[in-house]
This record gives C-alpha cells, structure tokens and sequence, in this order.
C-alpha cells in the first residue's frame, strides 16, 4: 500500500487518477472540493425533518461525505463524475482493510505540534515508526498509521496536545496530490514508498477516550426525541460540528429535556471534533437563548 504518483489509466483529472490510485490500495476515498469539504452537497439537505435518523448512504445518492468513500474503482468514478469540480480526494479513517489513524501536527495554532508529540513520546514511553507523512500547504504534516480492527478511535482536536488533531472513525484525510484553495498536498520525502505504520500501543491508549459513563436516569428520560438530537450531532462534519450542536441544543432546552441531555450532546460534539470546553460553551449559549431552561455543566 506504498503511496506513489502513479496515475492509473483513463483517469480524466488528476484528482481523480490520485484517488484511484490510492483505492487501488484499499483505501476508501470520496471528492473533495478546493476547500477541503466533501465535494458532493447532501441530498438531505433540504429534509423536512432534520433532526431524525441521520442517511449514511442508505437512500443510494450520492453526498453523504464520508460515508461516500468507497475503494471500488467504478464507484470512485461514478463519485468524481457527479462532482466534476472536485480538485482532491478524501481518504475515510477507520476503515478496513487497514483501520487508518491520521495524527494531524498543525501549524496555525501558534504552537508546536511536533514538539508536543515528542514530549509525549517521551514520557509515555513510544517511538514514532518510520511511515507514512504527508505535508500540507501550511506547514502541517499527517502522520498515518493503522490500527486494531477492534478498536474505534475518535475524532480529536487538540485533545492530545495542542495543536494535535486525531482523524479516526468517521474522518478522512486529505490525500496526497489534492489541490486547495492554499496549495498541493504532498507525501513528504522518502515516506512516499512506505506503508502506515501500526500505531504504538501507548500512543493508541493516549487516543482512546476514557470509559462512558452509564446512562443516568436523567439521560434516559430523554427519551427517542432526545437520542436523535444526539444522532444528529454525531452525523456533523468539520465545518458544521458548532451549527449542528447548538441547532439540537437549542431544540433540547425548548422542549424541556436540556438539562438531562447536556452530558450526552457534549459527549457527541467531542467525538465530532470539538473540544469539551467548546461544546459546553455552545450548549450554554442554546441555553441562555432559550430563556436558560435548565441547568448547564460547569
């Protein structure tokens, strides 16, 4: 599964022959646009009800994100066919055959994301294996490894360390060769003719979230309403986590099940993405704009 620029033939943008390329290796990918969003808008988009059961790709149609990615050749084509526009090409998270993990160092926090994962390395005792590293139009590197096929590792951001995002089950990474509105990602030298990397135990322990909690009775009188307000958050994608959280809080608190609903929406922003602090702030602000019905986490 060594990543190369191999371009398969009848491949008719280079988008596409980078993706197909990469499904040739088992890995599942979906069109991305030049903003690094799903290519495809949601066919859901305009459902009457959209706090009901979130479409994975049940209905046949295209424009689900994620759930789109495919390693099937005429599916990966028939995705770039209907978005024609797409300039890159998502790879999902969590998938088999390999169960990709992405370990995001980011540069725009202002901090260094390297250094903080060598910090860790250290005192938790792992080594980074060489793998897998593409380099973003920032500055940025994602670091690729694979996991256990029974272990579901969240989405993260900062969680970590700052300025470490994680990209597990229900993300993607951007693929090498995708073009965006700040520049080409590329795999870095001498990485391109690897394969992921198992994770390190330690550093897979440190991306496992801690045990659940059990459901109190407060969350359970919630009731069906309540668990498809919580489905509704967990189906956000990045740049729809904070809309979608506080749209369910807001319907929450308005329909007097706020307060008993508040740990479990928190839980699902955060395993969208958004950090605990973060959820909780947009949970309270739902509040305060429903006349504070309740009471909210501190």
């Amino acid at each position: 599964m060594a990543i190369t620029d191999r371009y398969p033939r009848q491949a008719t943008t280079p988008a596409l022959a980078h993706a197909l390329s990469a499904a040739e290796r088992g890995l599942a990918v979906l069109p991305l646009s030049r903003t690094k969003l799903p290519a495809l808008r949601s066919p859901h988009r305009d459902d009457p009800d959209p706090a009901g059961p979130p479409c994975r790709g049940a209905c046949g149609r295209p424009g689900h994100g994620v759930y789109d990615a495919s390693s099937d050749p005429a599916r990966v084509r028939a995705l770039f066919a209907a978005a024609p526009w797409a300039t890159g090409y998502g790879i999902a998270c969590g998938l088999p055959p390999h169960h990709l993990i992405g370990v995001d160092l980011d540069t725009k926090s202002g901090t260094d994301a390297s250094t903080a994962l060598r910090e860790l390395a250290l005192r938790h005792l792992f080594t980074i294996p060489p793998t897998v590293v593409v380099l973003t139009p920032s500055g940025g590197r994602h670091l690729w490894f694979t996991g256990p096929p029974d272990v579901v590792v969240p989405n993260s951001a900062g969680r970590l360390a700052p300025g470490i995002d994680i990209r597990g089950a229900g993300g993607y990474l951007v693929g090498p060769g995708s073009r965006t509105d700040h520049g080409v990602y590329t795999t870095a030298p001498g990485t391109g003719h690897l394969i992921p990397a198992p994770c390190p135990r330690a550093l897979l322990r440190l991306l496992l979230p801690p045990p659940r909690r059990s459901s109190t009775p407060r969350a359970t009188a919630a009731g069906a309403h309540g668990r498809g307000l919580v489905r509704f958050v967990l189906a956000a994608h990045e740049g729809q986590r904070n809309t979608r959280l506080y749209w369910a809080a807001c319907r929450a608190y308005e329909n007097g099940i706020g307060p008993a609903l508040a740990d479990a929406l928190t839980d699902a922003a955060v395993r969208t993405g958004l950090t605990a602090h973060e959820a909780r702030a947009t949970i309270a602000s739902a509040s305060r704009m429903t006349q504070g019905r309740g009471t909210l986490l501190t």
